[in-house]
């Protein structure tokens, strides 16, 4: 059944400072902010010493021991937002045709901070170069290799259709909704669980942003370090955190009376081809991925609300996002309200492109677009409406949200209301 309509009926955000959809959206809604001094690990060696942690307990999140002790952080995060997400849509497991159902997670970092913790044990804290192995965890493999993760979902909702993960940086939780997307759209299955999920806050992870000063050394003042699309800007803050979604068709979904957030309407990916961290100035690769998600919604920039921009407080990215703003959205661009929400929770890498769909799609359900939290200073070069401070009462019928990762990624996903979206 080629072309069926594709909705969310169920979610689950675990993020910094809101662990739960609702306490999630009461952080944005209030332009509160979730980024503070590193408390993982000692962060004194290192150029930056801030991120945007979760209070994440597993257990009081409903994860027996025996997971917790096989499965790494990035995949407690994701089975516990997976279960979640099904659990809000109102389908009943028992009630899932196995084979019908399928798992797409996304990550761009898999279990860092299982590997490096397990590192330190078995080199000795580095004292070895010949480590042993026998101090390892029984469940290292899974470390190892990100299927892992897809599996560990699967388990968790009982899906026996595909099962897949999706890495692609800091695009992977757009793609992942995107290829979960096209599976339901196709008839390949009747339900996904789809999300992603990242729990990079190690000393590899901030070792490597800090060799390319990717990060901000702004550690003085936490709660003000992310600064998205501000002329003061000096790097993004690291974070962590999971977003799961339950897909399905439209019109099942309006049979068995299941609330709709959103119809995942438009979807396309491009690559620049160009540089491994550097983007073009001009956005034309991301400017060509919107104006593919928008030809498959059928919808023109006109109807475009809101953007939920990728911003992720550096300053090539942010003048590369405006420059594609302006491009694919034309002379509506400056009309069109912008923000990030990577100001208030940090950039969790592959798993921030699902945290921001959540976003949109709650931005649609309150109809309120979520602020750009401490932009104070404008940057000339970025003169769009980027929502400073405060939300923004706004209806918000069609949402766009983007995401840019290293290696050249670019994605674009058009969120519209099933009654405003053409059949």
């Amino acid at each position: 059944m080629p072309g069926r309509r594709v909705v969310i009926t169920g979610m689950e955000v675990l993020a910094p400072g809101g662990v739960g959809t609702k306490n999630f959206w009461s952080l944005l809604s209030e332009g509160r902010t979730a980024t503070r001094g590193i408390t993982f690990f000692d962060p004194a060696p290192f150029r930056s010493r801030v991120a945007a942690e979760i209070d994440f307990d597993p257990y009081a999140h409903g994860l027996s021991p025996h997971e917790v002790r096989r499965m790494d952080r990035a995949a407690q995060l994701a089975v516990v937002a997976a279960r979640g997400a099904l659990a809000d849509s109102g389908l009943e497991t028992a009630a899932l045709e196995p084979h019908r159902t399928g798992v797409t997670v996304g990550s761009a970092v898999g279990a860092t901070m299982g590997l490096d913790e397990e590192y330190r044990v078995v080199s000795d804290g580095g004292r070895l170069d010949l480590v042993d192995h026998a101090y390892a965890v029984p469940h290292l493999y899974n470390h190892l290799v990100p299927s892992s993760f897809a599996a560990e979902v699967a388990w968790a909702v009982g899906a026996e259709g595909p099962s897949t993960v999706v890495s692609t940086g800091c695009t992977s939780g757009i793609d992942a909704l995107g290829y979960a997307l096209e599976l339901v759209r196709e008839g390949s299955v009747d339900v996904m669980v789809a999300g992603a999920s990242d729990a990079p806050i190690s000393p590899i992870t901030m070792a490597c942003f800090d060799a390319i000063k990717a990060t901000t050394p702004r550690h003085d003042d936490p709660e003000h370090a992310s600064r998205p699309f501000d002329g003061t800007r000096n790097g993004f803050v690291l974070g962590e955190g999971s977003a799961f979604f339950v897909l399905e068709e439209w019109e099942s979904a309006r049979r068995r009376g299941a609330h709709v957030y959103a119809e995942l309407a438009g979807y396309a990916t491009r690559s620049n081809a160009y540089h491994m961290t550097g983007l073009r100035p001009d956005g034309a690769e991301m400017a060509e991925a919107i104006r593919l998600a928008l030809d498959e919604a059928r919808l023109a920039p006109e109807a475009i609300d809101y953007v939920n921009a990728h911003g992720s407080g550096t300053k090539q990215n942010d003048r590369h996002e405006t420059a594609a703003f302006k491009k694919s959205l034309g002379a509506h661009a400056y009309a069109t309200p912008v923000s990030s929400i990577k100001s208030m929770v940090g950039h969790s890498l592959g798993a921030i492109g699902s945290i921001e769909i959540a976003a949109s799609a709650l931005a649609m359900e309150h109809h309120t677009v979520p602020p750009t939290a401490n932009l104070t200073t404008p940057d000339p070069e970025c003169d769009l409406d980027y929502v400073p401070l405060h939300a923004r009462e706004q209806r918000t019928d069609a949402v766009l949200s983007v995401g840019s990762g290293f290696g050249g990624f670019q994605s674009a996903m058009v969120l519209a209301r099933p009654e405003r979206s053409p059949a």
